[in-house]
């Protein structure tokens, strides 16, 4: 069997759910929480060490300012209320991405990132402000001012998964088959599945499912 230590998902569908359920794409990013700690939960019964979730990407900001807001105000609250309690699970919180926000939410994401920092149990990765194609811009012109020889290795020391194993599953939920600029680099051998339901409809025994039958695939890596 396959062994499972890192799974990355883009967390899709939320304000398609909103709208059909409730009228408002800002109800669908509320009840997309309650999958996020469900998805926390089965990572912990199944020994996953990584997980890194999709939240915000550098696209994100096309969005009409309304839910922008409601969005940042959503992981406020999220962080003040489970913070503590994500520590008590030996839960470790780093963000992936620019944090360019309001001074608030930032002095938050720094203190939440500092207090959860020697944990061990779950590495959540949180993916905020963050484009891939940008990543790798940056870590390209990192080698070159320090004139190290670009290559696989030392590009690796300048990305913002430094000292993360690449996705080992990558799971896009809301029946959208892209990969919106997420980890392009770091999902070269990740093997993919694509999810129909929304991310709020999507639980524990859907992440169990798919969880079993990336156990069983053949992964060659390019050989035979």
């Amino acid at each position: 069997m396959n062994p499972l230590n890192h799974v990355a998902i883009i967390m899709d569908g939320n304000g398609r759910w909103g709208l059909k359920n409730k009228n408002s794409r800002n109800a669908g990013h509320k009840a997309g929480l309650h999958t996020v700690e469900k998805i926390i939960k089965v990572s912990i019964k199944n020994d996953i060490r990584f997980l890194t979730l999709y939240a915000f990407s550098t696209e994100n900001w096309k969005r009409p300012k309304k839910e922008i807001d409601y969005l940042f105000k959503l992981l406020e609250t999220f962080l003040t209320k489970r913070i503590d309690d994500l520590n008590k699970q030996n839960i470790k919180l780093k963000i992936i991405g620019i944090k360019n926000f309001s001074k608030k939410l930032n002095k938050l994401l720094n203190l939440s990132e500092k207090k959860t920092s020697e944990n061990t149990k779950l590495q959540i990765n949180l993916a905020l402000n963050y484009g891939s194609k940008f990543e790798l811009i940056n870590a390209i012109k990192k080698l070159n001012k320090k004139k190290e020889k670009i290559n696989e290795k030392n590009l690796n020391k300048f990305l913002q998964t430094k000292n993360i194993p690449d996705p080992d599953l990558l799971i896009r939920t809301g029946n959208t088959k892209r990969l919106s600029n997420f980890l392009l680099w770091q999902l070269a051998y990740s093997e993919i599945f694509f999810e129909r339901k929304l991310w709020p409809d999507f639980d524990g025994n859907d992440f169990e499912k798919i969880i079993k039958k990336f156990k069983f695939i053949k992964r060659n890596f390019g050989k035979i």
